[in-house]
């Protein structure tokens, strides 16, 4: 049964969408234009903007009088409140593990955001696990992160896969250690030129198919 790791935000969860439909929700509440929306965006730069520091941005720009605390807080739990997990996507993970494929989810940020999204959204029925940078201590691409999924899994990393959307974090982790991978592209075009990804697919599904067309 060969590992299958995958990331989680804007691979198996869309959170480009979900923050979009948060950070428009923020601006109504607060008084700001509708304009500031791409700047905002921008700020989160796909959630690898640290919270605090997102946070801060936004208290900053507007002069608002929430703790940074109580605005990350009311972020996290926006997000976690738009995130869904879609069936197509949920049915082609639970094919990979009828198939022999061994799930395990991971996932740079914050634990209690990360495994809420997990939990929330129906996906820890469908994987057998999860590691989250927060919790452990390490974050992709640093291969320690990788070689905890798989000591939780108990699973070898021969025949292993790694899906992501991210270059570095999960295209250059999967080179780090030394397994395939599959690249999301979400409408970019691959500009790494120390590594490349094993396969590049437009979403989760079409990654997933990818790899149990590959075999093992």
């Amino acid at each position: 049964m060969p590992l299958l790791l995958l990331d989680l935000d804007n691979t198996l969860i869309d959170r480009a969408g979900p923050f979009r439909a948060l950070a428009r929700e923020v601006l109504t509440r607060i008084g700001a234009p509708a304009s500031d929306l791409d700047w905002l965006v921008a700020v989160d730069n796909d959630g690898r903007t640290s919270r605090w520091d997102v946070a801060e941005a936004i208290r900053s720009r507007y002069g608002l009088a929430i703790s940074t605390i109580d605005l990350i807080e009311a972020l996290h739990d926006g997000v976690v409140a738009h995130s869904r997990l879609d069936p197509l996507v949920a049915c082609a993970v639970e094919i990979a593990g009828n198939a022999g494929w061994v799930p395990v989810v991971v996932s740079n940020g914050a634990i209690l955001q990360q495994e809420a999204k997990i939990r929330m959204t129906g996906l820890d029925r469908y994987v057998a696990d999860w590691v989250i940078s927060e919790e452990v201590g390490v974050s992709k691409p640093d291969p320690r992160i990788f070689r905890l999924a798989a000591e939780r899994a108990r699973m070898p990393f021969r025949d292993a896969w790694m899906i992501g959307d991210c270059p570095d974090s999960d295209i250059g982790g999967a080179m780090a250690i030394g397994i395939r991978s599959v690249w999301i592209h979400r409408g970019r075009r691959w500009t790494e030129p120390r590594f490349s990804p094993t396969v590049t697919a437009d979403s989760p599904i079409s990654a997933l198919a990818a790899i149990l067309g590959n075999g093992r």
